[in-house]
């Protein structure tokens, strides 16, 4: 990273001030977790960390179609029969956050697994602001792409003592999104739980359908946690979404927090409410629970 990119020396007390580093340290600490810059500053305070004691934990690579796709990897040592859940990032790919995800769940009795779903157009680690990811990267990410990348990592999972019977699928911002799609794309998922996903937007080239195209298609009941204050996603996104799942008798429904923004889950960034994540986090496993059982 440049000198003219890096963030002013004043800031780093602020952006992780129980560890007190140098700009060399945090820069280091930075490329070690897969933080881009983008999602500066880092809240070190709210930061939660899982570890992997009574875990199998590692990173492993998925063949698709000829590549060699990267995923993170979480489940209970020695385990079979599992829950399977997909672990959907958000635009910054599978850092420190995402893999916590999934030890989270790990710790719960599931195989958790997240792919890198933007391996062949970049990393987000690399670039320092929100406007370069999404352009550099995002856009040229392919809906289709995804989803067949997804159900490699369903394949898969068996191998690792999953059971795909019981295979659900969560994802943040960017992969809540996704989460809509795939429940309209696999038969075999059982259940979804979006997070603050986009539900409506212009049709392109890669992306020709969104939440509300397929709001009536889904093969799984998905679960919408939603921010009231996001100021990305409409609450008359959410109404429409609410009446086209209505008119498809569809067992899917949301769940609003009044008062949380876009991001209310993510706890390495200022945007984290523990109150609305962790009663969010509940409703989830409870979900899954009753659907994946």
């Amino acid at each position: 990273m440049s000198e003219a990119h890096a963030p002013q020396h004043s800031d780093f007390d602020s952006l992780l001030p129980a560890a007190q580093l140098n700009r060399r340290e945090f820069v280091t600490t930075l490329a070690a977790a897969g933080f881009a810059l983008a999602v500066q500053p880092v809240q070190a305070s709210t930061l939660i960390r899982t570890d992997d004691s009574g875990l199998d934990t590692g990173n492993t690579t998925i063949d698709v179609a000829g590549t060699a796709l990267p995923v993170y990897f979480a489940r209970p040592a020695g385990s079979k029969n599992l829950p399977i859940v997909l672990v959907v990032q958000e635009i910054f790919g599978v850092h420190e956050h995402i893999r916590d995800v999934c030890r989270r769940f790990a710790k719960l009795g599931y195989l958790a697994i997240a792919p890198e779903l933007f391996v062949r157009q970049g990393d987000p680690s690399t670039l320092d602001n929100v406007g370069a990811i999404l352009s550099g990267i995002v856009s040229k990410v392919p809906d289709a792409q995804v989803m067949a990348d997804l159900d490699a990592c369903a394949a898969w999972a068996p191998s690792k003592g999953g059971n795909p019977d019981r295979l659900t699928i969560t994802g943040f911002c960017w992969g809540g999104r996704i989460t809509w799609l795939y429940a309209a794309h696999n038969p075999r998922l059982k259940a979804g739980v979006a997070w603050y996903g986009r539900l409506d937007g212009a049709p392109s080239e890669n992306n020709p359908q969104h939440p509300l195209d397929v709001a009536a298609k889904l093969h799984a009941p998905v679960l919408g946690l939603y921010g009231g204050q996001d100021q990305g996603i409409p609450l008359d996104d959410v109404e429409a979404m609410k009446s086209a799942l209505a008119s498809a008798n569809s067992p899917s429904t949301f769940v609003v927090y009044p008062d949380a923004p876009h991001a209310f889950h993510a706890d390495y960034r200022p945007s984290f409410r523990a109150t609305e994540a962790a009663d969010g986090w509940q409703r989830a496993l409870e979900w899954f629970k009753h659907h994946a059982a």
